[in-house]
């Protein structure tokens, strides 16, 4: 029981440090963070769309947070490493905290054209389908559900489960708090009723005509001509 408790224990963390490191990184396009454990201490990456103003000038913004996670969590010497995220427009967490900044900039009278340019975004980067899911009052005072969607997007089974990518997010506007919902089926999951036809091989056979067997015969007769002549002048 006191292994399993420690194993908990070190879960319940790494999920806080997790939902730290998301709270405080909204604006640098922040997708997920990794905790690993070294000989060294403890080793958080995180995944970023855009590094440099998640680094700082000249390192500051990291330090603060490498100070930061040592007194609140306890670590002993925690390394922070960053990680580039290249596929932005399929990454679900990436266009969540987008949708939730922009609505926070502009307002909730432009949802609609919000939702429908990141949804032209995301299938314009080869995505199979998207769903964009808006909870909340608006654009009135009453609270609505909008649903934005285009493509294919499985909603059972294992793909849905594992392929497709999901995230959460929330925009806090003056009517009140909106959340947002993204599914996103990426370009690079392989479906199970895609199927193939692979062509069989067809072995081509030609016949040689006899005209040019004989020519091939009279060749070799020449060469062994040429052969004998050779070793009689030796």
């Amino acid at each position: 029981m006191a292994i399993e408790r420690k194993f908990v224990a070190q879960n319940i963390k790494e999920f806080e440090i997790q939902e730290f490191v998301t709270n405080n990184l909204r604006k640098v396009g922040h997708s997920h963070t990794k905790l690993q454990r070294t000989p060294l201490g403890e080793k958080i990456i995180i995944s970023a769309s855009r590094p440099g103003l998640l680094i700082g000038r000249r390192g500051q913004n990291i330090k603060t947070l490498t100070k930061t996670l040592k007194n609140k969590f306890g670590l002993e010497n925690p390394q922070i490493e960053i990680n580039e995220v290249e596929d932005v427009n399929e990454n679900a967490q990436i266009i969540a905290e987008r949708i939730a900044n922009s609505l926070e900039r502009f307002g909730s009278s432009r949802f609609k054209a919000i939702g429908h340019r990141v949804m032209a975004d995301i299938m314009n980067s080869g995505a199979l389908g998207v769903e964009i899911l808006m909870s909340g009052k608006i654009p009135s005072s009453r609270a609505k559900r909008w649903r934005f969607y285009q493509g294919y997007l499985k909603k059972c089974g294992d793909i849905a489960q594992v392929g497709v990518r999901k995230a959460y997010s929330v925009a806090n506007l003056k009517s009140g708090s909106v959340g947002i919902q993204i599914r996103i089926m990426p370009s690079s999951i392989r479906l199970p009723d895609k199927i193939e036809f692979i062509e069989d091989k067809k072995e081509v056979i030609e016949e040689i005509k006899e005209e040019e067997k004989k020519v091939e015969k009279t060749d070799e007769k020449g060469t062994d001509n040429k052969k004998e002549e050779s070793e009689e002048k030796k």
